[in-house]
């Protein structure tokens, strides 16, 4: 398997947190030096082993955005 380059941009936020330390954060990551975009997965502690996730351009989260806004999540 291949070495993916990461560079984490900016720490967003985090979703959750499970039992063994590892969180759900949303973040802006540079994958293989290309133009950073939003991420939404789960990393360990130290920010070196990941999780899957989904990876978003701006306008994707903007458009995420407007769908979960509209959601009644009651």
């Amino acid at each position: 398997m291949a070495n993916i380059k990461y560079e984490i941009v900016e720490k967003l936020g985090t979703v959750s947190e499970g039992a063994k330390g590892w969180k759900k954060e949303l973040n802006l990551i540079s994958w293989n030096d290309r133009e950073a975009k939003y991420d939404l997965r789960d990393w360990d502690q130290s920010n070196e082993k990941m999780g899957k996730g989904v990876t978003l351009t701006k306008e994707e989260l903007q458009n995420l955005k407007e769908l979960l806004n509209g959601m009644d999540l009651s």
